[in-house]
């Protein structure tokens, strides 16, 4: 029996990633896999080629994958969207499905869980672990608000990772194709909204919640 055709863009910073989902991928597929190391040639690569999946980790160089998902959708509005990353999904998972993504995937269970992952987004569903769907159903249910790194912004959540990466404001201003002073508002919306008084503060509340996974102290 031919086996399902499937145009793949793996994005992600590890080539040995990228062939273990890649050798994962063609035991169930017929598999064309475009691959990409950073978030800046997956959104070249999306912008030339059509694919039916996109697989996209967070952490690589310039900017994150949560930062280029609405981008993405732009390029590919019918493609699948799938996050792939060692971030935990307590602090990911939510903010890439409002960006846009249709699933939340983390590398430390992706060889059991890839293509039933896989297979539920290409039909149009949305996929997080069991664990975390009932964790969103007890918030909703419980009623509870946002509160520390839910209640930042897209912008704001990804200054405070590239603060804890040990990035200085003008590193972040550049990566992020912003202005210096620009970064400085967001960084002083930081200090406010998480009660804190210096980057330092912001790295060791980023890595202690799995913002990154390990934070620099930060000047």
């Amino acid at each position: 029996m031919a086996r399902r055709k499937l145009a793949v863009l793996l994005a992600d910073d590890h080539a040995i990633v990228r062939a273990g989902v890649r050798q994962l991928l063609s035991t169930e597929y017929d598999a064309a896999v475009t691959e990409a190391g950073t978030a800046q040639d997956a959104l070249n690569a999306a912008r030339q080629a059509k694919f039916d999946l996109v697989l996209l980790d967070i952490s690589m160089p310039g900017r994150s994958g949560i930062d280029i998902v609405r981008e993405l959708r732009a390029a590919q509005r019918d493609t699948a969207i799938l996050i792939l990353s060692m971030h935990g999904e307590q602090q990911f998972a939510v903010r890439a499905l409002r960006a846009g993504a249709d699933g939340y995937l983390t590398k430390s269970s992706v060889s059991p869980e890839l293509i039933k992952a896989v297979e539920q987004v290409l039909s149009g569903r949305r996929y997080v672990s069991e664990e975390l769907a009932q964790q969103l159903a007890t918030a909703v249910a419980s009623g509870e608000r946002e509160s520390g790194t839910e209640a930042l912004s897209p912008r704001e959540f990804e200054v405070l990772r590239l603060i804890a990466d040990g990035k200085s404001g003008k590193e972040i201003a550049a990566e992020l194709s912003l202005s210096f002073k620009t970064i400085s508002t967001y960084r002083t919306r930081l200090l406010e909204k998480l009660g804190m008084h210096s980057n330092a503060e912001l790295a060791r509340y980023a890595a202690r919640e799995g913002v990154v996974q390990e934070a620099d102290d930060a000047v």
